[in-house]
């Protein structure tokens, strides 16, 4: 595959246009284009459900006609199918576009295609283009389409030695202020933030993202998963969304449920009992450890058990990032491919 610089400047720009695009069941998607001399002559993003596409909202830019013979550069594979609007994949052809550039394949059965079908009609078209960094931007939103049910991030906070709390039960704080600051960024970043009953009714948290004392003008929904009730004056009470509560330990409903209101991205925080739970039915996606230099021995460890009876049963991870957050350590890792048998 071979890309002009143009083209590769033009798919930086559309995953900057991309990320304007709000967080929902539809990706964040953007489109750039270009001249047959390779100059910027539209750039259009998704504005949310029921909005043109990133193609057709580049395209409403241009005089008709002022298409024809001109390269689209878009972030994700152009749909094939009608919805609230109609496919991409016509729109470009009756602008009368003569070449394509996506970056990543659309993994959905019914607007999967258009590759294809701009093909079928002479269209000019490469995909691959800057795919990682693509795949980073959707990688909540990949998983949700491709295993049904939203992306599930586990985080917790633990002393060297493995703790997540003194012997008394105190846990504020092992990580310092850098490690915190960065967990409020990654909240705003989540749909849905979870915490167990027994961790709500004992650190009463709020569950809100803040960019320092302010509020962070995206706020996840606060969920609580347990049979206990929510203390009329709990701190949660006050969050800006109301809290969803489920009274149950069937994790996958949870998550089918909150994937049918559209939080795909959700961010477990709270406590041991519940980030072991999820582990020990396979439903994490990504894990976020934020080490503290610290020793706290006792019996408060992060996990607990997360079925493994065995060394041949543990649960390998691959390790995507190390980060220093001021004395601490963040580590972020991913469930790693199972190795086939009779591997070591």
């Amino acid at each position: 595959m071979a890309f002009s610089d143009a083209e590769q400047r033009a798919m930086a720009r559309a995953l900057e246009l991309a990320r304007r695009g709000p967080r929902s069941r539809n990706p964040q998607v953007g489109a750039v284009i270009l001249s047959p001399d390779g100059d910027v002559i539209a750039e259009g993003w998704h504005h949310g459900a029921g909005t043109a596409h990133a193609e057709v909202d580049a395209l409403s830019h241009l005089a008709p006609g002022a298409a024809r013979g001109a390269t689209a550069v878009v972030t994700l594979e152009p749909c094939n199918h009608t919805g609230r609007t109609g496919p991409c994949s016509e729109a470009l052809i009756a602008a009368g576009v003569a070449r394509v550039v996506y970056a990543l394949d659309d993994p959905g059965d019914v607007e999967s295609g258009g590759g294809d079908r701009l093909r079928a009609a002479g269209v000019s078209v490469e995909s691959g283009l800057m795919a990682p960094e693509a795949h980073a931007l959707l990688d909540s939103w990949l998983t949700a389409r491709r295993l049904g049910r939203p992306h599930v991030t586990i985080k917790w906070a633990q002393s060297l030695d493995g703790r997540a709390a003194a012997a008394d039960g105190t846990s504020q704080w092992i990580t310092g202020a850098e490690a915190r600051a960065d967990v409020h960024v990654r909240r705003a970043q989540a749909d849905a933030i979870v915490v167990g009953s027994g961790t709500l009714l004992a650190d009463d948290p709020a569950l809100t993202a803040r960019d320092g004392d302010a509020l962070h003008p995206a706020q996840p929904v606060p969920v609580v998963i347990g049979t206990a009730d929510i203390p009329d004056g709990a701190a949660i009470r006050r969050h800006p969304h109301e809290a969803i509560h489920y009274r149950t330990r069937d994790l996958r409903a949870v998550l089918d449920d909150l994937h049918e209101r559209g939080l795909h991205r959700v961010f477990v925080e709270g406590g041991p009992t519940l980030a072991s739970a999820f582990l020990a039915a396979g439903l994490a996606d990504r894990v976020l450890v934020y080490l503290a230099p610290t020793l706290l021995g006792g019996p408060r460890l992060a996990l607990g058990e997360i079925g493994v009876p065995t060394i041949s049963r543990q649960r390998r991870l691959a390790v995507e990032q190390v980060d220093r957050l001021g004395s601490d350590l963040l580590v972020v890792a991913r469930p790693a491919p199972e190795a086939p048998e009779g591997g070591s």
